[in-house]
């Protein structure tokens, strides 16, 4: 029997949307299951093979939990805004919204067409209003809140204020971007101008001076992972390092809690690494180096105060302020030479590409210690965000300080017994201390701690670096505040204007504040963002609303800010919202948020670690400190389904019509799609899929041999037959309660990986319109990927042996409401 593709599709993809089969409410008397897919950018390419991959893998995974009863909630949204819609709109003209919406149109149908199941009356747009109403009153919330330290969590700026005006910074422990000290007199004194400047020290959201990746070309800030060899990802333009005053958020504030956070996910130990690194915790000490000759000093951070005694040379980031205040006059020429070659290198490329370059400042530094004179040097491998962007270089005990030292032949003094570095650097985490000091030398009060373990030597310079005022134990971070400003149109407004050249926020009540309209979408002519090309773009105090920006007066009427929010700021709540997605009071109300609470199965790249699972997990954080989520973590449970890899010269996309060498134009998408996709391997596997379009021209020659007729009970021998037929499908259905989250599905004795999206519950004899050729090797590689276990006789026999094949999904005509129709119940049968 010929399995005609679009008729049977299109018919069962009609009748779920008639019935809204997919249709999810809260039900207290049923136990939630969140299944959720990093929602898409809707680019003008369309959909790709890879969308599917992981789309696919989720999909069935929802689908055999509603089976098992559960209530599913499966939705799908879009990522609209971005960088892309912008870049064209600038080359056509066309306003991005059209292009994103009609983008949008075709990927909504390409999704259709393969036949998901997902709940559509949820459906997101980060572009909006509705949405990003709430995005930017998350926003709002953040510049109201500061982070308390002692507490471990967001608190009212109210709160801080409050703080100050009885007590000053006198026992204040918060997060904050510089160390402030003043009285409560001395705060009460202040200008309102003045407290609001202290105030931004202190807040989640605030404005501050920071170093960017700026490209001219496309005329706004990027991220790094938008920056390849220091040229745009997007249109290969130069990118320099410069430092702009920005919208940041404080995410190095909610460090340890990320950390924490990892403990109680099931993650991969690989994302939980990446992560780990990225935040990367170290706990060391602050000291201070006095300037040889200066009446000046600076703080360094180490996580190996010992080896103080091995510092043959002090190094600063390019970008440290540190930089213009020691560089001498002599080496100022050959310093400003270096600090543009480093402009042009992100931190990424600098992280990555080992390279030794540097220049001497000129100054030295004081060992506190000894009272030796060290050199100060400046090098790209120090980075200005960790710590306090300089270092005591220790070269016999750090492998960069090491290679940095044998290039500039600087020397190289071993700290621990029998330490060859005539090579390469020596681990010293473990030894016995020598040359601390080195014999003949004096230092600070006798200090020594020759003939101790490093364990032991750790522990007494903390304590006489405390005792003797010299610095202070301290644990880092390097994770970084987020910048939050992005130079370009197709973003979210942010909800401020300038009093006083101090930020204020549009009331939320007015929220959303809405994109203008605009002619061109290029920076304006003296450079500042494409929102300054909108006439109407001021905002009225009295009369609380957007008004022509000619009618500023500072009075009354104030500017708004020309800056729109990057690409993550829609993504970081986006699974909050599809709870509750009709709410207008609210961005997730009470009853939908304690029911569904977080994702219990979030399906999506591993290329997001560093990115938007950062950002996510920081906003779900903050949400929960006001009470809004629930859940501290918003994914629960993690599962990356890798990359599609193929040949060069072939691009596989989703269409109605597939490209001419690819059979599934003429058959159709779904059947094909979901077969060959689901069949490739586990989602979780570590060996990536490949794609070349073979899988699918053998999906779409499937046929079934045994229609559903024979399945009727005629005769005695048939009603049998159907008995026996029935129990074993009920069994495999009972086998798979406990296999399919293990992805392993026990078959005639023997387990096989159970590759998603086959229907191994029920055995159907299948063949292909064309004869195999190759059915020995086929055989072959089949028994090979089978685990052999012992039968009950005491023998073994591969699998590839037996008459047994592995399945694809069975069309609707075969088994219709068994597997394709959820929520229709079929009556049970009297034997």
């Amino acid at each position: 029997m010929e399995y005609n593709f679009r008729e049977i599709e299109k018919r069962w993809q009609s009748q779920w949307v008639k019935d809204k089969t997919y249709h999810t409410t809260e039900d207290p008397a049923k136990e939630k299951f969140y299944v959720l897919n990093m929602f898409p950018y809707p680019s003008g390419a369309g959909l790709h093979v890879g969308h599917p991959l992981g789309y696919i893998a989720s999909d069935i995974y929802a689908r055999y939990k509603r089976l098992k009863g559960f209530n599913v909630l499966n939705p799908m949204g879009y990522d609209a805004y971005g960088l892309p819609a912008e870049q064209y709109a600038i080359q056509t003209g066309q306003h991005p919204e059209v292009t994103t919406v009609a983008n949008i149109a075709r990927y909504r149908q390409q999704l259709d067409n393969i036949g998901f199941s997902f709940d559509w009356d949820r459906e997101i747009r980060t572009c909006d209003p509705k949405y990003y109403h709430w995005t930017q009153w998350a926003f709002e919330k953040m510049f109201g809140s500061f982070f308390c330290n002692s507490c471990q969590k967001a608190e009212p700026i109210e709160k801080l204020v409050e703080h100050f005006n009885e007590k000053g910074t006198e026992g204040l422990d918060v997060a904050e971007s510089e160390h402030l000290e003043f009285t409560a007199e001395e705060w009460r004194a202040m200008s309102d101008v003045e407290k609001q400047k202290t105030l931004m020290n202190y807040r989640i959201a605030y404005l501050g001076e920071t170093m960017v990746n700026w490209c001219a070309g496309l005329g706004t800030v990027l991220a790094n992972d938008e920056v390849v060899n220091g040229v745009s990802e997007r249109g290969g333009f130069p990118v320099v390092q410069k430092k702009m005053q920005q919208w940041c958020l404080r995410t190095s504030a909610y460090s340890q809690r990320l950390l924490d956070g990892l403990e109680t996910v099931d993650w991969s130990d690989s994302i939980k690494e990446t992560q780990k690194n990225w935040i990367g915790r170290s706990e060391g000490t602050e000291m201070q180096f006095k300037v040889a000759g200066q009446d000046f000093d600076f703080t360094i951070f180490t996580t190996r105060a010992d080896t103080i005694f091995g510092v043959t040379f002090m190094v600063l980031a390019p970008e440290s302020e540190l930089v213009a205040q020691l560089t001498t006059a002599e080496h100022k020429a050959e310093v400003d030479e270096y600090l543009a070659y480093v402009k042009k290198r992100t931190e990424l490329d600098r992280m990555a590409n080992h390279n030794v370059t540097g220049v001497f400042s000129g100054s030295y530094a004081v060992n506190p210690f000894t009272g030796e004179n060290i050199p100060i040097w400046i090098s790209e491998y120090v980075l200005a965000g960790y710590g306090t962007g300089a270092i005591m270089a220790v070269p016999a005990h750090d492998s960069r300080d090491y290679a940095f030292a044998k290039h500039f032949n600087l020397p190289i003094t071993p700290l621990i017994e029998g330490a060859d570095v005539s090579e390469e650097s020596f681990d010293a985490k473990e030894g016995i201390v020598c040359n601390s000091p080195a014999a003949g030398k004096e230092t600070l009060d006798g200090f020594s701690l020759n003939g101790l373990s490093v364990k032991e030597a750790i522990a007494k310079t903390k304590q006489f670096v405390t005792e003797k005022g010299m610095g202070r134990v301290k644990v880092n971070y390097r994770l970084r505040d987020a910048i939050f400003s992005r130079q370009r149109y197709w973003g979210e407004p942010f909800p401020v204007y300038y009093k006083d050249g101090m930020p204020q926020m549009v009331p939320e009540d007015c929220l959303p504040l809405l994109l203008p309209e605009i002619e061109t979408y290029k920076p304006t002519e003296t450079g500042e963002p494409p929102l300054g090309r909108a006439k109407m773009w001021a905002w009225d105090v009295e009369k609380r609303q957007v008004v022509d920006k000619a009618l500023v007066d500072n009075k009354t009427v104030f500017p708004l800010e020309l800056n729109t929010m990057p690409g993550f700021a829609g993504s970081s709540a986006y699974y909050l919202r599809y709870m509750d997605p009709h709410n207008d009071t609210c961005l997730v109300g009470k009853d939908a948020d304690n029911y569904w609470q977080n994702v219990d199965l979030y399906v999506g790249g591993c290329e997001h670690a560093t990115g938007h699972l950062i950002y996510s997990r920081f906003w779900n954080k903050f949400l929960f400190d006001l009470g809004v989520s629930c859940k501290e973590e918003p994914f629960q449970k993690l599962v990356n389904q890798g990359m599609i890899q193929g040949r060069s010269n072939f691009v596989y996309r989703v269409n109605r019509t597939a490209p001419s060498n690819s059979p599934q134009g003429e058959n159709g998408v779904a059947s094909t799609a979901n077969g060959s996709l689901s069949s490739e391997r586990p989602p979780s596997s570590e060996r990536l899929p490949s794609w070349g379009g073979g899988g699918g021209r053998g999906c779409s020659r499937i046929r079934i041999v045994q229609p559903a007729q024979r399945l009727r009970r005629h005769t005695d021998t048939r009603r049998r037959e159907h008995r026996e037929r029935r129990r074993a499908r009920h069994r495999g259905v009972q086998g798979m309660a406990t296999g399919v989250c293990q992805r392993r599905v026990r078959a005639r004795g023997r387990q096989v990986h159970l590759r998603l999206g086959c229907r191994e519950d029920v055995e159907v004899d299948v063949q292909r319109r064309e004869p195999r050729h190759d059915r020995g090797e086929v055989r072959r590689r089949h028994a090979a990927s089978v685990r052999d276990v012992p039968r009950s006789g005491g023998g073994k026999q591969a699998l590839g042996h037996q008459r047994h094949r592995r399945l694809l999904p069975l069309p609707q005509e075969v088994l219709g409401a068994v597997l394709r129709e959820p929520h229709r119940r079929v009556p049970a049968r009297r034997r």
